[in-house]
Formats: structure tokens, sequence, C-alpha cells
């Protein structure tokens, strides 16, 4: 309950962008396999920023 006006941080943002990015090649490769490749590039380009952050001391 208290968690409910915590915001995200970049991190957990990127995660989620990543998540739905890989959703969509996902629904994509059934019917624009071309579509879907270029996803999946977006989604490597976030998951390299991801492993930056956590690379990252605080």
């Amino acid at each position: 309950m208290f968690g409910l006006f915590k915001k995200k941080s970049q991190l957990q943002l990127l995660q989620v962008k990543y998540e739905n990015l890989m959703k969509e090649s996902f629904i994509l490769s059934k019917s624009n396999r071309s579509a879907a490749d270029q996803k999946i590039v977006e989604a490597e380009e976030i998951m390299k920023q991801i492993e930056s952050e956590k690379s990252k001391p605080f």
C-alpha cells in the first residue's frame, strides 16, 4: 500500500519497456517477420541500457 506513490527507478522503466518490446515482437512474428526483427533490435538496445544501468555504482 505504501508503494502506491513510489516512483519507478530508471532501471525498472527500462525493464518494462524491454518486456513490452519483446511481447510486441512475439505477436508480430506471427504475421510480419521483418517488423518483429526490428522490435527485437530495439529490445536489444534497451537491454544494453539496462546492463549499463546495472553496472553504474550507486
